[in-house]
């Protein structure tokens, strides 16, 4: 390696120029090339389509940004090592710079290729990009991984407090020898035949779009967030999910824009420290992933390894079409298809219907919301479908099972988040939205039934069902 070789810096879910601590490690060393790898082969988990639309749109931009910058963004498809070792063949680079991530298969994968890279002889540095803490940083009186949220999150915020975002890069300077970069059109990234991303146009993936949602979260919805959070009918939350899984920003930007936001006065402490919960939230689900590794298929609580799951396939079609005949769990189900995207707190009403309604495993859950999520992410999916099956660490207990009809009148109480995602029932008055059902014929237009289906489970008979299902596997 000599002083003018250049540097790769292998971006991953780190797609952005500001807060990299990859790319601004590079930078200081000299001629930098930029490389993102399409690995469909080695990299564990391929993405789900949605998040294959998000890749597609957030790829674009950085390449934009890292052009404006000086240096322009080489894509390659293939297995990494393989890609890694063409390139530094291509480019006599004499470095390769990534930030790090935590899913077991990438852990490996990346373990493997930088012990090669490193018997050839060259420079190899990872770095933490994407997360406050490093999850074997966190560690319990005994010295092994939490399971308990709480305790985690008092350990983790006292060690993320006074963390700071890196400097922002401005000027890239690039190699003389640039690595050859296929098309992006001829990724496959974009839904074709059908385009079924029409409802998606809301979102803007990208570092600036990134950067806006968060300004406009504090700006605005901050201010009620504790309030507001759990509300599907009102825009209550971040949405900054999948800007923070593809690394277009970072949780300590986020974390110091929050902090600093408290600091002006602008937002209460009291809103500003729920919001932080959350992203500790996320944090605690990187922590779980990369030290049970098998998250998402296996239980952590070993019971449920003889559950007796149902495997009837017409309840798990009726809930991935919205068509169970409870209109908040369908009005979910429904914006997931339509946008990429389901509020959280409906989230955990889709998901506690699915398991303990329908008695179906939640590893098909996570699987549908694994392709249709934006924000599909290896730690927070898994974790939450866990949790939300009594499963995983920190688990709501399986007995705490959802009345979906008193979900609804709680969180949606005049039935706006229902009526925008189920229009059947839009002349249904607020008293029976959540159990249209008991609506006399004329309100809804037809006979029940006719224009949207009667409920395919008894709530209450199902509830019992689940409940001697759980004794039987305990």
């Amino acid at each position: 390696m000599t002083k003018s070789s250049p540097s790769v810096v292998w971006f991953r879910n780190d797609l952005r120029l500001s807060d990299n601590p990859a790319l601004l490690a590079a930078v200081a060393k000299g001629p930098v090339i930029p490389l993102f790898i399409l690995d469909d082969e080695t990299a564990g988990r391929p993405r789900g389509a949605a998040s294959r639309w998000w890749l597609d749109k957030s790829l674009r931009s950085l390449g934009r940004d890292l052009a404006a910058a000086g240096a322009p963004l080489a894509l390659r498809r293939g297995g990494a090592r393989e890609v890694l070792n063409q390139v530094i063949e291509e480019t006599r680079a004499g470095a390769i710079l990534w930030n790090r991530l935590y899913d077991g298969p990438t852990v490996e994968r990346d373990r493997d290729i930088e012990v090669g890279l490193a018997h050839r002889g060259l420079e190899c540095r990872s770095f933490n990009a994407g997360l406050l803490n490093e999850p074997w940083d966190i560690k319990t009186g005994a010295g092994g991984p939490y399971k308990v949220f709480t305790p985690y999150w008092r350990a983790a915020r006292a060690a993320a407090e006074g963390c700071a975002p890196n400097p922002d890069v401005k000027t890239i300077p690039p190699s003389s020898r640039g690595a050859r970069s296929e098309d992006i059109d001829g990724c496959g990234l974009h839904p074709d035949q059908p385009d079924w991303s029409g409802g998606f146009g809301d979102w803007n993936p990208g570092e600036a779009g990134a950067r806006n949602r968060l300004n406009s979260f504090l700006d605005d919805t901050a201010k009620d967030y504790a309030e507001h959070r759990d509300r599907p009918d009102r825009a209550g939350t971040s949405r900054l999910s999948p800007h923070l899984h593809f690394g277009e920003i970072g949780p300590r930007q986020v974390w110091a824009a929050a902090q600093s936001a408290a600091a002006r006065g602008d937002v209460s402490e009291r809103q500003v420290e729920a919001f932080l919960r959350e992203l500790g939230w996320r944090e605690f689900n990187h922590h779980l992933l990369f030290h049970f590794p098998h998250l998402a298929s296996e239980p952590l609580d070993q019971r449920f390894k003889a559950f007796p799951w149902r495997t009837e396939r017409s309840g798990l079609e009726a809930w991935r079409r919205g068509k169970t005949g409870f209109p908040i769990v369908d009005a979910g189900m429904r914006e997931l298809w339509t946008t990429g995207w389901m509020h959280n707190r409906v989230r955990m009403i889709a998901a506690s219907f699915l398991v303990k309604d329908l008695l179906i495993d939640w590893r098909e859950g996570e699987a549908w919301f694994w392709d249709t999520l934006v924000d599909a992410d290896p730690a927070n999916n898994a974790a939450n479908w866990q949790w939300v099956a009594g499963s995983g660490a920190d688990a709501a207990p399986f007995f705490r099972v959802f009345n979906p009809v008193l979900q609804g009148e709680k969180f949606d109480p005049q039935g706006g988040y229902v009526r925008r995602w189920v229009p059947e029932l839009a002349n249904v008055p607020n008293a029976l939205i959540h159990q249209p059902w008991r609506a006399e014929a004329d309100l809804l237009g037809a006979q029940p039934g006719a224009i949207y289906p009667g409920p395919i489970v008894d709530h209450t008979l199902a509830r019992h069902r689940a409940l001697a299902a759980y004794e039987t596997s305990k």
